[in-house]
């Protein structure tokens, strides 16, 4: 695990953006596992800037979202599929054919969790899977549990994390109860991980997730058994550190 100081989450957003920039020059055809939430919103900004400048061409990426809330539609302004096609897909030129979301509309839970690991599977896997970090240790919507989940799954939401998405929607009312997300072994599988951690409030967990056991009720502290983790986190991030 190498762990990279940024100054702030501008200069941390910039650094994640030459690791995607580096690994689609190196790869143009790769898979990207991508995340959604005020994490990465810097980054997306970034890879947009590059792809306007000439720098950056997406025309042969492939990527793989990380989750999807259960029950909202694809043009619900919450919605992940929303997220990304507003904050990065639409601005680049990327292949729409070529993103792939769980589909949140699928009442038969098992039926898209199988499928979404196919979907996967058929992609060849992924290259460069981007994180973000909960406040109670989630990645994706892995929630703090007795077990890592393996596979794809839909999972119940924690109040934590409920509380903590509340301010994109109306109320903690109008929150999704459940989504889908790739499970722990699923994001293990990824040949590279990008965690990206910002502000304060994630030093506490970072330094848990980095220096403490490895242990289901902190999902990401899984990433330590990870052959190739680039964390890049602020200085307020680190500040226990």
């Amino acid at each position: 695990m190498r762990l990279y100081r940024a100054k702030d989450y501008d200069d941390l957003s910039r650094k994640a953006a030459n690791v995607i920039l580096a690994q689609v020059i190196m790869k143009p055809d790769c898979v990207l596992g991508l995340a959604t939430g005020s994490s990465p919103l810097g980054t997306y900004r970034q890879l947009i800037e590059y792809f306007k400048a000439g720098d950056l061409d997406f025309s042969k990426v492939k990527t793989a979202n990380l989750d999807e809330y259960r029950g909202l539609p694809r043009d619900n302004d919450q919605s992940y599929y929303y997220f990304m096609h507003e904050n990065l897909f639409k601005h680049v030129n990327i292949n729409m054919a070529d993103t792939n979301i769980p589909n949140g509309m699928e009442p038969d839970s098992e039926k898209e969790c199988l499928r979404y690991e196919q979907v996967i599977a058929d992609l060849g896997g992924i290259d460069l899977q981007l994180l973000g970090l909960g406040h109670n240790g989630h990645i994706g919507f892995n929630e703090p549990d007795d077990t890592f989940a393996k596979i794809t799954h839909c999972v119940d939401l924690t109040p934590s994390t409920i509380e903590a998405n509340k301010r994109f929607f109306a109320s903690a009312d109008d929150v999704p109860r459940q989504a889908y997300t790739m499970g722990i072994g699923t994001i293990m599988q990824a040949r590279r991980i990008l965690l990206i951690v910002s502000g304060k409030d994630k030093a506490q967990i970072l330094c848990d997730v980095i220096n403490g056991p490895i242990t289901p009720r902190v999902p990401a502290s899984v990433l330590q058994l990870h052959r190739d983790v680039t964390v890049i986190a602020d200085e307020a991030a680190l500040a226990k550190f």
